[in-house]
């Protein structure tokens, strides 16, 4: 069984709401909305310290009851970390006890990340290793190898963001989804934006909203994403 907290992901794919600013009210109002689960973007939080992330979790946790993953992005994946490598995936080991998944990404140290994977299997946490390409979609080969590579690496879900160039890109990826277990793909921008609706009924685990302003290119809000999948169920 696959899982976020008490949220089963082998019943059906997870509606994640990102998580960028205004944590306590953001979160409140994914809740509100059908949220089924709460991504922390702590890189663009500003929230640097394991301290302020371990009490931004409680606070958000107590008062949803929404499972929560722990995301701290690299910059070179999309994201707003100026620290250091080490402090950045520190941040995310200290933190464990407090969330029930953690993303890291593929790129990552290696030694670091390891060393985080390992610990958040200890403590029985989920592990989601992702990649993302903001400009191509690589071909149907590669795109297995990164999904491949990210479960030997210790993903419980392995999570692909591609940029399509063209519809047949979009079709790679769902083909390749349809096939593999375990993984969460999306198609990014205009040409993919579909995808965020479509993805679960090809076997991605979950699908990714905003609640304000969008977290990645094509991303829809929350309640728009929550009307479209249960029009398809």
């Amino acid at each position: 069984m696959v899982s976020i907290g008490n949220f089963d992901l082998d019943k059906r794919a997870a509606l994640v709401a990102a998580i960028n600013e205004e944590p306590l009210i953001q979160a409140k109002a994914a809740a509100k909305l059908g949220a089924d689960v709460l991504e922390i973007r702590f890189d663009l939080l500003g929230i640097n310290t394991p301290e302020n992330a371990a009490d931004i979790l409680k606070k958000l946790r107590s008062d949803t009851g929404l499972p929560c993953i722990a995301t701290n992005r690299l910059q070179a994946e999309g994201g707003n970390w100026e620290g250091s490598e080490e402090d950045r995936l520190n941040l995310l080991e200290e933190i464990l006890v407090f969330t029930d998944a953690i993303d890291v990404e593929l790129s990552a140290d290696q030694h670091i990340r390891d060393r985080l994977v390992k610990k958040a299997k200890e403590k029985g946490k989920t592990v989601i290793i992702s990649s993302h390409d903001f400009e191509s979609t690589p071909d149907k080969i590669t795109i297995r190898n990164i999904l491949e590579r990210s479960k030997q690496a210790g993903a419980d879900i392995a999570k692909l963001a591609v940029m399509p160039n063209s519809m047949q890109d979009v079709l790679n990826l769902l083909e390749v989804t349809l096939s593999e277990d375990n993984v969460c793909t999306i198609a990014m921008g205009q040409l993919g934006k579909h995808t965020r609706i479509v993805g679960p009924f090809y076997g991605s685990k979950l699908t990714y909203a905003s609640v304000s302003s969008a977290v990645a290119p094509g991303q829809l809000k929350v309640q728009e994403l929550k009307i479209a999948l249960e029009m398809l169920q």
